[in-house]
This record gives C-alpha cells, structure tokens and sequence, in this order.
C-alpha cells in the first residue's frame, strides 16, 4: 500500500471525527468506504462488495440523516480540536504499543491502527448516535484495509462474511438510533442515562 493512501484514508477518518454535521461525517466515511473498495481492484469479489456495501451505508446512513432532523444541534461533550487530539494521541499509542500486524506494509498496519483508533474516540467523545454508529463504520473499514493487506490474499469469503457481519452490526446500531430518535425526539445519548428499571 502506498503511503499516500494510507494518508487519504486516515485523512477521511479523522474529519469523521472532527466534523460537526452529520451528512458530512457520512459522506467522509462512504468516500473512505469508496476508496477502500478501488484499493481491492485486483480481487473483483471483494472490490464488488466493498463498493456495494459503501454505496448501500451511505444512502442508508444519509436516509437516516433526513429522516431524523435533530431540533437542535447535540454538543459533543468534548470540543473538535480536543477530539482530533485524543484520536491521533490514540493512534500514535496504538502504533508504538501493538507489534506488527504481519500486514504487507508498515503502511497500511498504521492506517488500520489510526482507523480503530478513529473510530474507537467517536463512540466515546460524541453525544449523537448516529456518530457512534460511524465510529463502528471507522473500525469496520480499518478491519476492511487489514483483510486487504494480508501478503498472502484473503479468501473472498472471509472478506465477505467480515463486510456482512460487521454491516449487520452497523444496521441495528441504525434501528437503535431511529428508536431513541422516535422516543425522546432526539439522537442525544446522554438522555440514555434517565432510564431506570
């Protein structure tokens, strides 16, 4: 893998992290998705089903966009810059802490290591579920780029039954978001903790 690309994809995934709107967070991470899908042009199965599911998640995830109009913006809990900081601090820590993941470049072990880091601090620093849920998608599409840079291929299979299986995942964490939306008429998950038994 090239190091440019690397950069793109960590690119994509930290504006995920440090953007406020929500269509553009979805569109950064079905971009990233995209161009994980060109990456994998030398196995058509897996490249097909990368660009299916990047096409599919982001018309879902924008759907759900539209259809769950926040009242007012949700604070994150934890500034931008702050959050760009804690990201890159957690990639940085997971590269020098995690041995080589026998991956094909020191390249590509860094970018799937910056993405679960990505992906890891969006869940933990944002209040809105449906950047949560993208948090998911970040360390999806990490796992996505691993699978790609085995030296010695991945079996399609696996490749496909990994994108389903983690889509399953990223699909209900959708249902759960348009069920709190639907309840407290908001997609605040800080509203979580009033419920009692």
């Amino acid at each position: 893998m090239s190091g440019a690309l690397a950069w793109l994809l960590v690119a994509l995934g930290l504006g995920v992290v440090v953007v406020r709107r929500r269509s553009l967070a979805v569109t950064l991470v079905t971009v990233q998705a995209l161009v994980l899908a060109v990456r994998a042009h030398d196995e058509a199965g897996a490249a097909a089903a990368l660009a299916v599911r990047a096409v599919a998640l982001g018309v879902l995830l924008l759907l759900v966009v539209s259809r769950t109009r926040e009242p007012r913006p949700i604070p994150a809990g934890v500034a931008p810059m702050l959050r760009g900081g804690l990201a890159v601090a957690l990639a940085l820590a997971l590269t020098w802490l995690i041995p080589t993941l026998g991956l094909a470049s020191r390249n590509a072990e860094r970018g799937v290591l910056a993405l679960v880091a990505f992906g890891l601090i969006a869940v933990a620093t944002r209040r809105a579920t449906l950047f949560q849920v993208l948090g998911i998608v970040l360390v999806e599409n990490g796992l996505a780029l691993a699978a790609l840079e085995l030296p010695s291929g991945s079996s399609a299979a696996i490749e496909l039954g990994v994108a389903f299986d983690l889509t399953l995942i990223a699909l209900v964490a959708v249902v759960f978001h348009e069920k709190i939306f639907a309840e407290f008429g908001g997609g605040d998950s800080s509203v979580l903790r009033s419920l009692r038994d």
